[in-house]
């Protein structure tokens, strides 16, 4: 159990029998007197997708998902299906692109990872914060160009697209943020 108080980005609850995830979490205080703060979260259902807004009264209990993270690795890409094995049972697995949503685009084979099980059925992935990824296709470095501002497209080994600096050319690994898809800097 949980109070509504500690909710945060990323806890699992069990709502009517199926896992939902915290996705968005923000707390009022009610000017009224005796008035208790109120957490109004946003939660996605790890099962179908649907998203759904709550909200709860603080010190209100909640019942955390039963869930279990082992770490995975990424083995290969099989057209929309991408292959998982269990680095601790070495079991395989199989998520297709739907399930795996934008995370998809930050996947490499080789990517180790951690899995979300909820009653021995893996949901989702958790990605790593960071994910290094070589830069595909972008227009050529500009003379004298300095990072202040300017960004230009550029297309990453796994055809995602991002906003990268334009001193940056074709070839060069980035370290992106898989929170946001956001350029962090350049790996040596």
């Amino acid at each position: 159990m949980i109070d509504a108080n500690d909710l945060k980005r990323g806890v699992v609850l069990e709502i009517d029998g199926d896992p939902w995830a915290v996705i968005d979490c923000a707390f009022q205080t009610p000017s009224a007197r005796g008035a208790s703060t109120i957490a109004k979260i946003k939660v996605r259902n790890l099962r179908t997708g649907n998203v759904l807004g709550k909200s709860y009264r603080g010190g209100e209990m909640l019942a955390e998902a039963d869930c279990e993270k082992r770490p995975v690795q990424l083995l290969y890409r099989q057209g929309d299906e991408f292959v998982f094995m269990d680095e601790e049972t070495y079991d395989q697995f199989s998520l297709d692109r739907e399930t795996l949503g934008s995370a998809a685009g930050f996947m490499t084979d080789g990517l180790k990872m951690r899995s979300l099980l909820h009653n021995g059925e893996v949901l989702s992935v958790e990605l790593p914060n960071t994910v290094d990824l070589e830069v595909v296709e972008t227009a050529p470095a500009m003379k004298g160009a300095t990072a202040q501002a300017q960004l230009k497209p550029a297309t990453l080994e796994t055809g995602l697209e991002i906003s990268v600096p334009p001193y940056l050319t074709s070839g060069e690994r980035v370290r992106v943020d898989t929170r946001d898809g956001r350029f962090v800097e350049r790996v040596k």
